[in-house]
């Protein structure tokens, strides 16, 4: 499944990064610690976080997430959008929370 399906059927709203969108999504990671996702998180996850900044798209990028999506209706700040845009690094928002949205991921990845 794309990230752009995996959005559409779980009604994430993009912020940025729409060049993106054709990857495919294997899975999912959950956190906020950006050192801790750097070592973690697998090529092609989609990334649960809270964190709106340039540092995530940072550990986006190095570690080929498949996108970022932001929950609890997290900020993306100017910075970071430019950059996932530049990047190609989808960035979405949701008003769930990550517990929530994690479930809604597994579900549609069946």
């Amino acid at each position: 499944m794309t990230v752009q399906e995996l959005a559409g059927r779980l009604g994430w709203e993009l912020l940025a990064g729409e060049g993106g969108c054709g990857r495919e999504v294997d899975g999912c990671y959950v956190g906020d610690l950006l050192s801790w996702v750097m070592s973690r998180a697998q090529a092609g996850n989609v990334w649960l976080t809270v964190m709106g900044n340039i540092n995530a798209i940072a550990v986006a990028s190095l570690t080929d997430s498949a996108c970022i999506v932001l929950t609890e209706s997290a900020a993306l700040d100017a910075e970071a959008r430019a950059r996932a845009d530049q990047q190609e690094i989808p960035v979405y928002t949701t008003g769930k929370n990550s517990y929530e949205t994690a479930l809604a991921v597994a579900e549609a990845l069946g």
